[in-house]
């Protein structure tokens, strides 16, 4: 699935600003780097960015870096494969269907999980809606569907609307959610397409429909960006966050308070914090140690209310959601949230605390 690239986002590494003063061996790394792992900045996106500082975090949100040629991780560290009924489908958790909908996102965020695929390979994407809703209504456990991708709302509206006709009219579903940054990266996608308000205003009144978006830090709420939340709250869709603990990005407490702050005054609910998964060319770049993310976050709980600190810190693991819960007694302590098998649902479990550690491996061990 292809969609043309407007004049002004920046795709290539020669758009970036003052990138001659890179040596020339770096520019043909940078280079390098967007082949494998391909680059996309709106122009709304790259307006945000202090082009004075290095280590502005919106610059290393969107912008290539040279730790992406450090190809230590996984390409797949959530197991989707394991978990995939046909291309574009999958079911891991028993109450949940997850469409791959498109490889296109008009952003390619750098810390992205889905790096094996966003805007290059279009194998996994779902291309059999009748065989997809076929799979759902016979799967009664099913309650709710994930349009993902890539990011669903770089989909065409028709696109969006032929999904929402066919899953609304499944009795067995009670709601449908969209994956998507558009309101982070492109939110006038929302706020101008009157069309597109229409649709989801139209089958919201058959099913309820939620966004899942991703705000990262306080700058990227703009009123452009809140403009676009509050359009789709307008249509009676819920917003959701889901943010991702990245080093240099958002690792201080205060930056993860505030963000909070801002969702709820905002309408949106504070979801989830992500462990930042081990993903090849993210790993050693964006994650922190889990016992510096679960102090972080505790930190930043500490200044927040009630509402604003129902979010919980997971680790999206091939077994599950693993929530982070904190140490106690010299262990770190861990709660499956989901579990991919009946034997591990809701189950407590802890570990040694290993300071440098970042993720756990099949066996639930602490892995650096």
């Amino acid at each position: 699935m292809k969609m043309e690239t407007p004049s002004g986002w920046m795709t290539r590494i020669d758009q970036i600003p003052n990138i001659s003063t890179l040596r020339r061996d770096d520019r043909e790394k940078l280079a390098c780097v967007i082949q494998n792992y391909p680059m996309r900045v709106t122009d709304y996106y790259s307006s945000l960015i202090d082009w004075d500082d290095p280590e502005d975090p919106i610059r290393k949100l969107s912008l290539p870096s040279l730790m992406e040629t450090d190809e230590a991780g996984e390409l797949d560290t959530s197991g989707e494969a394991s978990n995939t009924k046909f291309e574009g489908l999958q079911h891991k958790y028993e109450t949940t269907a997850l469409v791959l909908s498109t490889n296109v996102c008009y952003m390619y965020c750098r810390h992205c999980f889905r790096k094996r695929m966003v805007g290059s390979s279009q194998e996994e994407i779902n291309r059999r809606l009748n065989e997809t809703v076929h799979y759902i209504q016979n799967h009664k456990e099913i309650n709710n569907v994930l349009i993902t991708g890539g990011d669903a709302f770089a989909l065409s509206n028709q696109q969006i609307k032929r999904y929402l006709a066919a899953l609304t009219e499944v009795e067995t579903l009670d709601y449908i959610r969209f994956g998507t940054r558009t309101p982070v990266v492109y939110p006038s996608r929302i706020t101008d397409d009157l069309e597109l308000l229409s649709i989801l205003r139209t089958y919201r009144k058959k099913k309820a429909i939620w966004v899942v978006t991703q705000f990262n830090h306080p700058r990227e709420l703009t009123a452009e960006a809140i403009s676009s939340i509050e359009a789709l709250l307008a249509c009676g869709i819920q917003v959701n966050n889901q943010m991702v603990l990245l080093k240099g990005v958002n690792d201080d407490p205060k930056i993860i308070a505030d963000l909070m702050k801002r969702l709820i005054h905002h309408g949106v609910n504070p979801y989830y914090i992500f462990q930042c998964r081990p993903v090849k060319a993210v790993k050693n770049q964006f994650q922190v140690s889990m016992t510096e993310t679960s102090r972080l976050v505790e930190e930043a709980k500490a200044h927040l209310d009630g509402f604003s600190k129902r979010f919980k810190l997971i680790m999206s693991h091939p077994r599950g959601k693993i929530e982070i819960l904190g140490q106690a007694e010299g262990r770190m302590l861990y709660r499956f949230h989901q579990a991919k098998h009946e034997d591990d649902q809701g189950r407590f479990f802890s570990t040694e605390i290993v300071e440098d550690a970042r993720w756990l491996n099949e066996d639930l061990k602490p892995i650096k």
